[in-house]
């Protein structure tokens, strides 16, 4: 290869490479939802035992009320190292009545999602916003005081 070939040739090779490096990640977590055997479950006509057969095992079951079976999907996609962020979540809900049945199933999409973000320096509290001096000297004066609920006069004894 000439000279001239390795100048233009080198910095297209580094460009590529830095490119690919930029490629959005998909990846897929959950249920992998087959429309055909979903949709073969019916109301009043299955149970909980052909659903077991059909689906499999369910993504998890409700807490409070264990005639509920949750199928989750999710596709998620990130840049780079970026957090990912659900492109696209289905949950598949079966209802099961007293005697095992299916009574209802729903489907709901990423719009039922909830953002929680647990990392925040500080809790949100109703009622008064205090600085730390007025919750460190707010007291004073207070303690004994008629009428404030300590052992003081006027007080509870």
């Amino acid at each position: 290869m000439s000279p001239i070939g390795t100048r233009v040739f080198l910095p297209l090779l580094l460009i590529g490479v830095a490119l690919s490096a930029c490629t959005p990640l998909r990846s897929h977590q959950g249920y992998v939802i087959d429309p055909d055997l979903v949709n073969s479950v019916q109301p009043g006509v299955d149970n909980r035992e052909s659903v077991l057969k059909t689906l499999g095992q369910p993504t998890l079951t409700g807490q409070f009320d264990k005639g509920e079976w949750y199928y989750v999907s999710r596709d998620s996609r990130n840049l780079a190292f970026n957090n990912p962020e659900a492109a696209k979540q289905t949950t598949l809900r079966i209802r099961f009545d007293e005697a095992g049945n299916v009574a209802s199933i729903d489907r709901m999409g990423i719009e039922q999602v909830a953002s929680i973000d647990p990392l925040k320096k500080k809790t949100p509290t109703l009622g008064r916003d205090k600085s730390f001096f007025q919750e460190l000297f707010g007291n004073i004066g207070t303690v004994g005081a008629p009428g404030a609920g300590g052992g003081g006069p006027g007080g509870p004894n």
